[in-house]
C-alpha cells in the first residue's frame, strides 16, 4: 500500500511503496512510453500522451484526458538528473495549475529492498500551489499503486 505524507513546510508530497521486482523493471515502466501509458491510464482517465527523453536536459510530455468531463491535464518539463535504475529527476508544469508556469521538481528514487524495490516520488516546489500539493497528495499514491500492479503482473 502506498503511502503519501505533505511535508511540514507544505512544499513537497513524498509517496513511497514496494515493489515486488528489480530497480531494473520498473526503473524501465517508469520511462518507457509504452508501459507508461498501460499503467497511466485507470477508469478515470486516458493518458493519450506520453514522452519521455531519458538523458539529461530530454524532453517529457504527457497529457491525460479525464474521462468524465473530457478535460484535458498537459504535463511537461525536462530531465534534470537521471542514473538508471535509480534516479529520475524532471522539472513539471502543468496547465491546470493555479500558475501554470510556476516550475515543480518531481524526483523518482528508486533503492533495491529486499525481494524488490523501494519507490519512493518526492514532488516539490508546491508551496504556491497550495491546491496543487492537497491534490498531488491524493493522486501520487494511486499512480505508484498502478505502477505496482503493473510491474508485478
Amino acid at each position: 500500500m502506498a503511502t503519501a505524507h505533505i511535508t511540514p513546510d507544505h512544499d513537497a508530497v513524498v509517496t513511497e511503496v514496494f515493489v515486488a521486482a528489480p530497480p531494473e523493471r520498473v526503473f524501465q515502466a517508469i520511462v518507457d512510453r509504452e508501459q507508461a501509458l498501460q499503467w497511466g491510464t485507470n477508469p478515470s482517465f486516458q493518458v493519450i500522451e506520453w514522452e519521455l527523453d531519458p538523458r539529461l536536459g530530454g524532453v517529457w510530455t504527457s497529457v491525460s484526458v479525464e474521462q468524465a468531463s473530457s478535460r484535458r491535464y498537459e504535463h511537461h518539463g525536462k530531465v534534470l538528473e537521471i542514473a538508471p535504475p535509480r534516479l529520475l529527476v524532471y522539472t513539471w508544469f502543468a496547465n491546470w495549475h493555479q500558475l501554470p508556469s510556476h516550475q515543480t521538481i518531481v524526483r523518482w528514487d528508486l533503492s533495491p529492498a529486499s525481494g524488490g524495490t523501494r519507490l519512493k516520488v518526492t514532488h516539490s516546489g508546491l508551496a504556491q500551489l497550495p491546491d496543487a500539493c492537497k491534490a498531488y497528495s491524493q493522486g501520487w499514491p494511486g499512480l505508484v499503486e498502478s505502477i505496482k500492479a503493473f510491474v508485478e503482473k
